[in-house]
């Protein structure tokens, strides 16, 4: 696993921006798989690199989440490489009061449904999304309900 984000970091550094990623760790608690916790304005330039750099290859998006940590918001993509089979994820910190992680559906088009469900639930903008708009809620829905601070305005529902 070490190899690898070794790797993804070297390569990262040197072909998006030297100051592109925040943390590179292994995650123990989720199978130690490689992470990189990436800057916003670097995320899709580095989404880029992973699918096709022939080092990388991350050509599968996986799953992609969105996370309260009540004191920010964060967007994890999990990667695959089809032909290594190696795993990465990628994972992009915003603020609370203006949650913005750029759109990786220019990198991989199946982002687009699980952004949108992230825009729904949780609040945060993906600028460059081409159809951003409620997935789950009704259009007129006020806040969005997996929040920490949501507050329903029917604590009964």
């Amino acid at each position: 696993m070490q190899p690898l984000l070794d790797l993804a970091s070297e390569l990262v550094r040197a072909q998006v921006a030297e100051d592109a990623i925040d943390e590179a760790y292994i995650n123990e608690l989720d199978g130690h798989r490689p992470t990189l916790i990436v800057r916003g304005d670097r995320l899709r330039a580095t989404a880029a690199l992973a699918k096709s750099h022939p080092s990388l290859r991350m050509d599968y998006l996986r799953n992609v989440s969105g996370v309260d940590y009540e004191t920010h918001l964060e967007v994890a993509y999990h990667l695959v490489s089809l032909q290594s089979g190696q795993e990465i994820a990628l994972k992009v910190k915003t603020d609370r009061e203006a949650p913005s992680v750029p759109s990786v559906v220019p990198v991989w088009a199946t982002a687009n449904w699980n952004e949108r469900e992230i825009y729904d639930l949780l609040g945060i903008d993906f600028p460059g999304h081409p159809d951003l708009r409620r997935i789950m809620m009704p259009d007129n829905w006020v806040g969005h309900p997996l929040r920490k601070d949501y507050e329903p305005l029917d604590p009964e529902v």
